[in-house]
């Protein structure tokens, strides 16, 4: 098992920054790819960009590719989600996710472990 517990979320106004951060405790944390996802009311959950296990590999969505960035410390179990430009659009609850895959997967499914989210919300 492995438990993931987001932290960092909040409101901000258009064009603000926040920086996520998802710990993880249990199983070795390096033998995982690490996802965020986001859930916005009434949608249904949507992959933002994943890490591989060593950090050397990331793969973004095409709606925050040069405004997000995603990093992990493996030495302290932790992912992080650098939010920049951000906009009413990205409201959403943020997830991060662990995999045991080594492929690139961006759905949900794909994903063993889940955190229990926080929630960003993006003023106008």
């Amino acid at each position: 098992q492995v438990q993931l517990v987001e932290s960092g979320g909040g409101l901000v106004q258009a064009g603000g920054s926040l920086r996520l951060s998802c710990a993880a405790s249990g199983r070795t944390f390096s033998n995982y790819a690490m996802g965020w996802f986001r859930q916005a009311p009434g949608k249904e959950r949507e992959f933002v960009v994943r890490i591989n296990r060593s950090g050397g590999s990331t793969t973004y969505a095409d709606s925050v590719k040069g405004r997000f960035t995603i990093s992990r410390d493996n030495a302290k179990n932790t992912v992080f989600l650098q939010m920049n430009s951000l906009k009413p659009e990205d409201t959403a609850v943020y997830y991060c996710a662990a995999t045991v895959s080594v492929r690139v997967v961006i759905t949900p499914l794909a994903y063993n472990y889940w955190g229990q989210g926080t929630q960003v919300t993006v003023s106008s």
